[in-house]
């Protein structure tokens, strides 16, 4: 059998950790090809391996039958690598044509000659159907559209090969079924992909074979067409996994959230949320439902304090707090898992264990007199760690340092252990995998069963209809259906989503 890559036997070390352990994992030419993994379990280090980004211990890498030494990227695009990194590396006040020909501008002359750029850019985008405007500001365009300009460039360099990094993690429902649909163009025009994910449904959708690591070795390569969700779950986490979370009908009390006529802005002065209504109770779990850009996210931000609303009221408890600062919404009763983790959940450069105290640093027994009690920090870091299955080397590595699923568990155990009146779930299990995914939502679960008020918001509708007590669907900044999960499907939500009325849906709404 040819392939166009190969990694053979690789083996990777970081000060008190082997991230990948003897590891093969090999490309055939023209194939979609998985690779299946925990958080942590050291997917990205081993594609980072392949892409020059590090150098392994132990191994050989081999291009179309022959062995070469990857020592930086620049190496990788030369032997037609190329690869989209999970966090987007773009400079966003530069143009789409910028970005991708940062590092390799065509000149005339002495000079960047930019207009032909353009051209080159544009033709390239429309030859694979990525529909990108060559000269829009990355600052300007969606996040789907910003992963497609990262595409654009690996594909602006020849590549032939294409790594994708979690490449559905920040994307929409809409967004994904468009990728994927792009890949196969890919393939179609005689690329060759490497797909790595724990997403098990889009590798049964598009992958021909999928390599299982399981913390940091390699388990095992499998056809798709001859295996099942189940099977490559259990491979993954080395057990069972169940896909229903498991609760009982709740048993919702006083209203703990109510928001009245909110009117909220974007950064741009753009009306977001346009006279929402909506109450969460003690003792539920309410799922929004709706297409991204559609108000949640200036409704999140409006609940707590990071965006101030115009108009309407936002009441806790019976107490208002409307427009009070993220501190203060915190201390009156408020837990939020965000949506970017890295803008609004972490300090990338402090250690993980000083992060998972950054809601309550300056409370007791972390902080006396206004000085910090690091041992007292770091006891309870530990404890979150261990509980969460927090994949790092120490509470002292920066949280830089951990892959995406970890960063995510870690702002979860600081949210969820401060059990707060109301929980804000934005997107709680995104990047997580399988067994992530159960835990957390059975912490969810154990949190509504305590009295708590729980707002998820997800693109997930399976997380929505699996997770949620009562649905409200968002659409044009406004909340237009309150329906329960067993009186409706996804086909139904998504419809409701695009606007529909609900008796032209056909779900009741029998809340009571």
């Amino acid at each position: 059998m040819d392939y166009v890559v190969e990694m053979l036997h690789i083996r990777k070390e970081f000060p008190g950790i082997i991230a990948n352990d003897d590891i093969t994992i090999q490309l055939k030419k023209g194939e979609i090809h998985a690779l299946l993994g925990e958080n942590g379990a050291g997917k990205s280090t081993l594609m980072n391996v392949l892409f020059g980004l590090y150098q392994p211990e132990k191994g050989e890498i081999k291009v179309k039958g022959k062995k070469v030494n990857m020592t930086d990227p620049n190496v990788a695009n030369d032997y037609g690598i190329g690869m989209v990194h999970q966090h987007f590396m773009l400079v966003e006040p530069f143009t789409v044509t910028q970005n991708i020909i940062l590092g390799a501008e065509p000149t005339s002359m002495g000079k960047i000659d930019l207009r032909k750029a353009e051209k080159e850019v544009q033709e390239l985008s429309n030859k694979y159907g990525l529909k990108v405007d060559a000269r829009a500001k990355i600052q300007d365009i969606s996040v789907g559209m910003q992963q497609r300009v990262e595409i654009l460039k690996t594909l602006y360099r020849g590549a032939e090969v294409l790594i994708f990094d979690e490449p559905t993690a920040v994307l929409t429902p809409q967004e994904i079924t468009e990728l994927m649909q792009i890949m196969e163009s890919l393939i179609a025009e005689g690329k060759s992909i490497i797909l790595i994910t724990h997403k098990l449904k889009e590798i049964m959708q598009v992958c021909d074979r999928c390599t299982v690591i399981r913390k940091g070795k390699g388990i095992g390569t499998v056809n798709v067409e001859n295996t099942s969700v189940d099977e490559l779950a259990s491979l993954m986490v080395g057990r069972d996994v169940s896909f229903k979370t498991k609760k009982s009908p709740a048993h919702p009390k006083e209203t703990v959230l109510k928001i009245e006529n909110l009117h909220v802005k974007d950064s741009r002065k753009v009306e977001m949320v346009k006279g929402l209504d909506l109450e969460v109770r003690a003792g539920e779990i309410v799922g929004i439902a709706g297409v991204d850009g559609n108000g949640q996210s200036e409704l999140i931000e409006a609940i707590t304090g990071l965006k101030k609303s115009q108009k309407g009221s936002i009441t806790l408890n019976d107490k208002n707090i409307t427009n009070l600062s993220p501190r203060k919404v915190t201390e009156n009763g408020v837990g939020h898992i965000p949506q970017d983790r890295h803008k609004f959940g972490l300090v990338l450069d402090f250690p993980i264990g000083e992060n998972i105290v950054l809601q309550t640093y300056y409370q007791k027994p972390y902080s006396k007199y206004k000085v910090l009690n690091y041992q007292e920090i770091y006891a309870k870091a530990e404890k979150l760690i261990k509980e969460y299955d927090v994949r790092t080397p120490s509470v002292y590595t920066k949280a830089r340092a951990l892959s995406g699923g970890n960063q995510q568990k870690a702002i979860i155990s600081r949210e969820v252990d401060r059990s707060p009146d109301l929980l804000i779930a934005a997107q709680p299990t995104r990047g997580l995998d399988v067994g992530a995914i159960e835990f957390i939502h059975q912490k969810l679960i154990e949190e509504r069963d305590k009295g708590r008020a729980i707002l998820l918001v997800s693109f997930e509708l399976d997380e929505i209809l699996d997770v949620s007590d009562r649905i409200a669907v968002i659409f044009d900044g406004k909340i237009v259906a309150d329906v329960k999960p067993e009186n409706t499907n996804e086909q139904k939500l998504g419809l409701l989503m695009a606007g529909s009325a609900e008796e032209k849906v056909g779900v009741t709404d029998d809340l009571e």
